[in-house]
């Protein structure tokens, strides 16, 4: 029987593990001179703790019936995404240099044409919380015990769907379900303030049933214990409000608000040398 495969539990592990993702998005995203570059960066700490921390899967056997699922249900934040595969394993780090060009699979909206480590695609927003569900309720009644991470942005939580896929995790009691919101305050067309708030947040996850957490989702230690609290309530759906930083870890990128970042070859050399000497 296949078992769990996680890499580490230690968080300066995970620390370094987040660095080298950033280090991929910085290189994946620089030959084109374009792309989700704040988000991926910004995202980088869930990535890392999810991945290699928190959910069991095996590289080796991408299809093991019992693996925990994980949904990237903003799926055009690749960069970080396929940066997160290549060093967990799950494909060879060479194939990023394809990133996004003619012909290659590592397309802009991740898909499972991919490979069977994609479990949905979700290009268009709103849907993966629905995809989430309904496999955590077929899960639950085959009494299998796989669990199901959603990371969803803050900007499509303004999607409609996304909120009746809540209602029913919520009257389900859908405990093997967690949803990570990675709340980086920005969407295509500005700041969330600026645009339709999504607050009380909090206050409206709790509403629906789910068990919320509100952490900083650049801390690895409020990462891991947010996951392990998910991981033992019972009878209800987990939501963590991870907080993030766009552009978290290359000092003149934080907190620039740029959906799609115009990316200079000189920025991204200061932004790789940056994120190299935390490494050494």
């Amino acid at each position: 029987m296949t078992t769990s495969t996680n890499a580490t539990d230690n968080s300066r592990d995970i620390e370094r593990i987040a660095t080298r993702l950033r280090m991929h998005v910085i290189d994946m995203v620089a030959p084109s001179g374009q792309g989700y570059v704040q988000q991926g960066l910004g995202a980088a700490d869930i990535f890392a703790s999810l991945y290699f921390a928190v959910a069991r899967h095996d590289p080796s056997d991408p299809t093991w019936v019992d693996r925990d699922r994980i949904f990237l249900t903003t799926a055009h934040n690749t960069a970080i995404f396929y940066a997160t595969l290549a060093e967990r394993g799950f494909f060879d780090i060479d194939r990023l240099k394809t990133y996004v060009t003619d012909g290659s699979t590592l397309e802009i909206n991740s898909s499972e044409r991919m490979g069977p480590f994609i479990e949905a695609t979700c290009g268009s927003l709103g849907q993966g919380l629905s995809v989430a569900v309904g496999c955590a309720l077929a899960a639950k009644r085959q009494k299998r015990s796989s669990r199901f991470y959603v990371i969803i942005g803050d900007g499509e939580m303004q999607e409609g769907q996304v909120w009746e896929a809540a209602m029913l995790a919520g009257a389900c009691g859908l405990d093997n379900l967690c949803l990570i919101v990675d709340y980086d305050f920005l969407q295509s067309e500005g700041p969330m303030d600026k645009v339709m708030s999504l607050e009380p947040l909090v206050t409206k996850m709790e509403s629906f049933g789910f068990d919320v957490q509100d952490i900083d989702g650049n801390n690895i230690g409020a990462l891991l214990a947010a996951f392990d609290r998910a991981q033992n309530t019972e009878g209800k759906p987990s939501c963590i409000k991870a907080n993030t930083l766009v552009g978290k870890g290359v000092s003149s990128l934080e907190g620039l608000m740029f959906h799609q970042l115009r990316f200079p070859a000189e920025v991204a050399q200061s932004a790789r040398a940056e994120l190299q000497g935390k490494l050494t």
